[in-house]
């Protein structure tokens, strides 16, 4: 089936305008009468700092919500967390094999120059670079682009992958199986491009301000680590006519105490998408208007290092899953619309609805019997108690979830529980190395479909921080890639959720939400979007009444 995008006619906008009652397709929809703030500027708590804003060396949601305003893909993500036109004007396939993107010929970078194919071509290959080290250099097998797995095992060079410039402003993308979504996948971070004269030249400092050249909405201003990022407009931007805030400024405040304070005292205008269950019941009483919970493609849950003892035991795996309350932390400890997760894929997603596994159906009680039976079996019992450290990045909640999962394990199976915070950067690093034995995780979506969840423990996966191994998951999957239908590929993927469970690779916890504060001054937070990303393009500051 030959599909086929064209890019919608987008209507002039002038910033000098304070009345504006135009429809945008692709940045702000100002509602009729909307009076703009001379000032155009806006603060977000983004809740730490980040590891980096190269697009090719990132993997956590803090660093994307700032790189996706300073670099564009093909397509990016629409405020219903719809695929559009981004780079790519218009793309077109025959066979979910062959690819063909046709890029706007008004796209540039920051620095004036048009951005190209060749662009596209250079990323991408610098992505699976083993060089280059990218956490997310497994995502372009996910997709099955020519030759990544052998550019990957080093049997083949980078410039083999199956991706190439047919012109200036035409890639095409060759793969070895039909992938009918693969247009939702290249919006994503690591398929971002970068510019290689810049990347070249100043090494791992292209980033820096005053080196800095992107193709996004945004350029960097000013970058204060540990205490701020700030963006200003990119008036190269091919849809810069559409863009209204000039200038951002993303925080690292990792408590979320500092962050609704600051909120409250008129110094940031988004917080942060976690607010502790104390705060939350305050701010439902005091600022219902303002508090926004929105569900979100993420899952909470705890990595059990597979390869590692006590872990490399899944009778112990599952010992520790089946005695997590996830009822009492979702629907009590947290209590803001999460959902108990009895699997790690969010079963909204786009084809999920999966069956939960039998277990789910089971008292605590019958869980907990079950849970001691099975550390019996592996040799730990009241002389030999489990022992293990939980590891946390640096958060309040995330501090408060640790202490009541250690409680639990505690009473329900006699199990000493040492906790371990880190600060988000080491914390990554440690979980990648595995240097860890329990860790606190997150996993959002890439994409809105299952396997942007489950090709994170694919075996070969540069993702897999839980170092699970199963061929017969592998094969699925791989399965899944190939069949001819959603309703085949919901089998294989129910399938593989099943296998994750029976060797319970991790510990599934709760699908989350966003839970933000938005000041009543700031404009196009649609509180819709399942990714939650903070796309500048979106908002507008409204001047006061």
């Amino acid at each position: 089936m030959k599909n086929k995008v064209t890019l919608k006619t987008v209507f002039p906008l002038s910033i000098m305008s304070l009345v504006l009652t135009s429809f945008f397709s692709h940045a702000v929809t100002l509602p009729e009468g909307t009076i703009l703030a001379k000032q155009q500027n806006i603060v977000i708590n983004n809740g730490t700092e980040v590891s980096s804003l190269d697009p090719h060396k990132v993997e956590g949601a803090p660093e994307t919500n700032i790189i996706l305003n300073l670099l564009e893909g093909l397509t990016y993500v629409g405020p219903n967390g719809e695929s559009m036109p981004g780079v790519a004007q218009r793309w077109e396939t025959d066979d979910n094999k062959v690819w063909t993107f046709y890029l706007r010929e008004d796209a540039k970078w920051s620095d004036g120059t048009p951005v190209t194919a060749e662009d596209f071509v250079y990323s991408w290959r610098r992505v699976v670079d083993p060089k280059t080290g990218s956490p997310y250099a497994s995502y372009l097998e996910y997709a099955y682009v020519e030759n990544v797995a052998d550019i990957l095992s080093g049997k083949k060079s980078p410039e083999t992958l199956g991706v190439k410039a047919i012109d200036a402003h035409t890639l095409q993308v060759n793969l070895t199986k039909p992938i009918p979504y693969l247009v939702d996948m290249v919006s994503h971070t690591p398929l971002k491009p970068v510019k290689k004269e810049i990347v070249e030249k100043y090494g791992v400092n292209w980033t820096r301000p005053e080196n800095f050249v992107g193709n996004g909405a945004y350029v960097i201003e000013n970058w204060v680590v540990n205490e701020k990022v700030t963006l200003k407009r990119n008036p190269l931007y091919w849809d810069n006519k559409n863009t209204i805030i000039e200038q951002a400024t993303f925080l690292p405040i990792s408590s979320e105490t500092s962050d609704i304070n600051r909120y409250r005292s008129g110094e940031i205008d988004i917080t942060n998408s976690a607010i502790p269950p104390v705060l939350y019941r305050k701010m439902k009483q005091e600022q219902p208007e303002n508090l926004h919970v929105t569900p979100y493609l993420c899952t909470f849950y705890y990595e059990l290092n597979n390869k590692k003892a006590p872990f490399d035991d899944p009778r112990v795996r599952e010992a520790v899953k089946l005695t997590l309350d996830r009822e009492v932390i979702a629907e009590k400890i947290m209590g803001q619309g999460q959902i108990p997760a009895y699997s790690f894929t969010p079963s909204f997603i786009g084809n999920g609805n999966f069956k939960p596994p039998k277990w789910a159906y089971w008292t605590q009680q019958q869980r907990n019997e079950r849970a001691r039976e099975l550390l019996k079996e592996a040799g730990f019992d009241g002389q030999n108690p489990l022992t293990f450290t939980l590891l946390y990045n640096t958060s309040d909640q995330n501090k408060q979830q640790a202490i009541a999962a250690a409680s639990m394990w505690k009473k329900s199976i006699g199990a000493n529980v040492t906790l371990q915070n880190q600060e988000w950067k080491t914390a990554l690093e440690n979980r990648n190395q595995g240097n860890y034995q329990v860790a606190r995780a997150t996993w959002c979506a890439d994409y809105n479909e299952p396997t942007s969840f489950l090709n994170s423990f694919l075996s070969t996966s540069s993702l897999n921080t839980v170092f699970y191994e199963n061929n017969d998951y592998d094969d699925t999957l791989n399965n899944a890639s190939i069949a001819v239908d959603k309703g085949a590929r919901h089998q294989l993927y129910q399938r593989a959720e099943a296998l994750l469970d029976k060797d319970s690779a991790i510990v599934p916890v709760y699908y989350r939400v966003s839970v933000r504060l938005v000041s009543p001054k700031v404009g196009g937070f649609t509180g819709k979007d399942p990714f939650d990303y903070t796309d500048l393009k979106r908002y507008f500051i409204k001047a006061d009444n």
